[in-house]
């Protein structure tokens, strides 16, 4: 469905992206063009890392999972998303994470953008993955082994492929009917497909292990002797205080990659460490301050927790998108009185014309 020409037609009216026009615009696109466009947009943005405010998310915890709220500005655009993960919800048949974000213009604080980030969410974080990976997996890498087959399993695979060419895929979960669907779904996309029956059967052979799971409690989904030298490890899985899939020993033989420290070590698998272990931010590989893999027998960690900045990238490039595709909604959101000051006035005049 397409509606006005321009993304804006009207201040008073904001583009609203729903789950529905998020679907057909990941069909009109193709998940492979959105996936690369997006990391496209996160590398630049993390090319100018200092000119964004930044801060860890808001949490608010419960015993059964965690809503947050990721705010960050380059001080021209400002993006916040509202994202919870409560692993309860699968067996409840509801999604473990959902979300939604907003774009603004700084200069006027007027919304230009609301959607749905559900989907959004899941290409930017596997967008993010491989822009890491580009940088830290080791040279013709071809096999990444995926344990924890959720709805983010066939993102990764996906970027893993049109970003850095992975076509064999080792698929782990304890669920198996969850490998059965990730297999199912990548059925006729090029990979060559094994579904393993334990993480130590996934991860042999591969040059990457990705591990997406989310228990929200302390866990060892990787044991130190299941990873060789020479690994690269996607570390992404539901991330907050007391989440950790990997065991300390392969942190500490592993260069460490983040994005934000303050938030990472709160919520990522450093979590385990002590507080000032050191660690190398990714934007400081990206710009070149910072050496990324260094050999072939490094051990090389993506302590990826999510950050706010990735969500400014994937609301930027979705807000580029909206002419080319037409998959918005304009939303009546922002009271525009002919006089800004006679605000009650418009509420009156609204009534006269019932």
């Amino acid at each position: 469905m397409s509606f006005d020409s321009s993304p804006v037609p009207a201040l008073n009216l904001v583009p609203f992206v729903s789950v529905d026009d998020m679907m057909q615009t990941v069909l009109d696109i193709g998940v492979e063009e959105m996936l690369a466009g997006i990391a496209a947009y996160i590398e630049e943005d993390f090319a100018r890392w200092e000119k964004f405010d930044k801060t860890p998310r808001l949490a608010a915890h419960s015993s059964v999972g965690v809503i947050e709220l990721m705010p960050t500005s380059d001080g021209e655009e400002y993006a916040f998303k509202y994202v919870n993960g409560h692993p309860k919800n699968t067996k409840e048949g509801l999604q473990t994470v959902t979300a939604f974000g907003v774009l603004a213009d700084v200069d006027s604080g007027y919304p230009v953008l609301i959607s749905e980030m559900t989907i959004l969410t899941a290409l930017r974080t596997a967008a993010m993955s491989a822009v890491a990976a580009r940088h830290l997996a080791p040279a013709a890498a071809d096999t990444m082994a995926i344990i924890g087959n959720g709805a983010q399993s066939e993102f990764q695979a996906l970027a893993f492929q049109g970003l850095l060419g992975i076509n064999k895929l080792r698929l782990y979960d304890v669920d198996p009917v969850a490998t059965e669907k990730c297999a199912a779904n990548l059925a006729g996309r090029g990979f060559e497909i094994v579904r393993c029956a334990s993480g130590q059967e996934a991860v042999e052979g591969a040059q990457i292990i990705t591990t997406v799971t989310a228990d929200k409690q302390y866990a060892t989904i990787l044991t130190d002797n299941m990873v060789g030298a020479g690994v690269h490890i996607n570390a992404i899985g539901g991330d907050c205080p007391g989440k950790t899939e990997l065991h300390k020993d392969i942190l500490l033989r592993s260069d460490i990659f983040v994005e934000y420290p303050p938030q990472t070590r709160i919520e990522g698998e450093i979590q385990q460490l002590d507080a000032d272990h050191p660690v190398i931010e990714l934007w400081q590989v990206i710009v070149g301050q910072r050496e990324g893999r260094s050999s072939a027998r490094q051990v090389t960690l993506f302590d990826s927790v999510g950050f706010a900045i990735e969500d400014f990238s994937a609301l930027r490039y979705l807000r580029d998108q909206l002419e080319r595709t037409g998959r918005y909604e304009n939303l009546d959101m922002i009271a525009d009185p002919d006089e800004p000051r006679d605000l009650f006035g418009m509420i009156l005049r609204a009534g006269a014309q019932r």
